[in-house]
């Protein structure tokens, strides 16, 4: 079965030599290409029962890396649910537009910060004026469209209420907020913040930005009518929680969606949701690990956020008094849907007894480590933009 690490193995080389990385990106390149291979070292496992071992070899554990993400993935579902408030859930969508995306670039954290930021902070305003209360708010975010072309957005889990510090104010069954209201405010609290920030310049911008300022080129080049969707809540919140818990932990390309490799050519699987049709796409390997690498996120940058209700160290309403709901005319729109994550399970049974699991006893270092090349030799500035 063709993997992502192949084609960093194949090509991942050539590419370099003839490209300007990141050292980040380099070592996501690195990382993928050397997962459970010798390069990484290995363990040993044991049966719990018949004492039957194994010799494995050890996993990158890179964010990036489409197989190390299974287990990372449940494990969050498992510290969300306890976070979760009796109540139904929401599944909200904030995208920006494709105009921002070469300043989003070359300000990737700034840029990627403000939309998590932006995004609650909307939500709560929405909140407070309808309920004086705060919600729950998980904000997880993407930066892919199914074809790995940059599309940065934000999933949220939003509680289907408030609470304002007495009582638990609950939503419609079927409605929170309505999503163009919401894309209004959404603009504007984004538009605030970045112009008040000091941010790099795409070229595409400097001449603009030099005669009208950073304000006028948004005001004339920014589009109105941001995008903003919801779905209907799920019955339990334990199921919307279990269906936004794909998003968390997805990297832009699966290996289940990789057809062939071969020839200097990558085949994979996307689906077009225009149509709702599963399609083909053949990109050279020098388009497709570009793709691929603009995906990659800045050191330490925290992808995955909580806010109001749902903030570490938040008292959270034990038991919320529900009112009735107001009755609003529902806004439907059919958001993105992705193919889970492969299951990868916790524990592995045995293969000699079946009725134990393996468990880790040690660590082999038998393989040195690789060592980075000089920092002098990677782009300071946006890489594979």
């Amino acid at each position: 079965m063709p993997e992502l690490a192949e084609v960093f193995r194949q090509y991942g080389d050539d590419y370099r030599s003839r490209h300007k990385l990141t050292l980040k990106q380099h070592r996501v390149m690195r990382s993928i290409s050397q997962c459970r291979t010798s390069a990484l070292g290995a363990h040993v496992d044991r049966c719990n029962r018949c004492g039957h071992q194994e010799i494995s070899y050890n996993s990158c554990g890179d964010r990036h890396c489409p197989k190390c993400q299974g287990a990372r993935q449940r494990q969050w579902v498992d510290r969300c649910l306890r976070r979760l408030l009796p109540t139904q859930y929401f599944h909200l969508v904030f995208t920006l537009p494709r105009e921002l995306r070469d300043l989003i670039r070359h300000n990737k954290r700034l840029c990627y910060g403000l939309l998590l930021k932006t995004a609650a902070a909307t939500l709560q305003a929405f909140a407070e004026r309808r309920w004086g209360g705060r919600l729950g708010i998980t904000v997880v975010l993407h930066t892919w469209a199914q074809n790995l072309s940059y599309h940065p957005h934000v999933h949220c889990l939003v509680s289907g209420g408030a609470f304002d510090g007495e009582r638990w104010r609950q939503s419609s069954h079927r409605y929170l907020f309505p999503c163009k209201a919401l894309a209004r405010v959404f603009r504007a609290k984004y538009r605030d913040e970045l112009l008040a920030r000091e941010l790099v310049l795409a070229p595409s911008m400097q001449s603009l930005v030099h005669i009208k300022g950073l304000a006028g080129w948004f005001r004339d080049q920014v589009p109105q009518q941001w995008v903003v969707y919801a779905k209907a809540p799920f019955a339990a919140p334990e199921k919307v929680v279990r269906y936004i818990g794909r998003y968390t932990h997805r990297v832009a390309i699966s290996n289940r969606r990789l057809l062939d490799i071969r020839n200097g050519k990558i085949r994979f699987l996307w689906r077009d949701y225009r149509d709702g049709k599963r399609k083909e796409m053949t990109l050279s390997s020098d388009e497709f690990i570009r793709r691929f690498l603009q995906h990659v996120l800045p050191q330490g940058f925290v992808r995955i956020r909580h806010y109001g209700l749902h903030a570490s160290g938040c008292e959270l309403p034990q038991e919320p008094v529900t009112e009735e709901p107001v009755t609003e005319e529902p806004v439907t729109e059919e958001p993105l849907t992705e193919e889970p994550l492969t299951e990868e399970p916790l524990t592995r049974s045995c293969p000699e007894c079946s009725d134990g699991v393996l468990v880790f006893q040690y660590r082999i270092e038998l393989w040195p480590d690789v060592k980075d090349p000089p920092k002098d030799c990677f782009s300071r500035e946006v890489a594979c933009g």
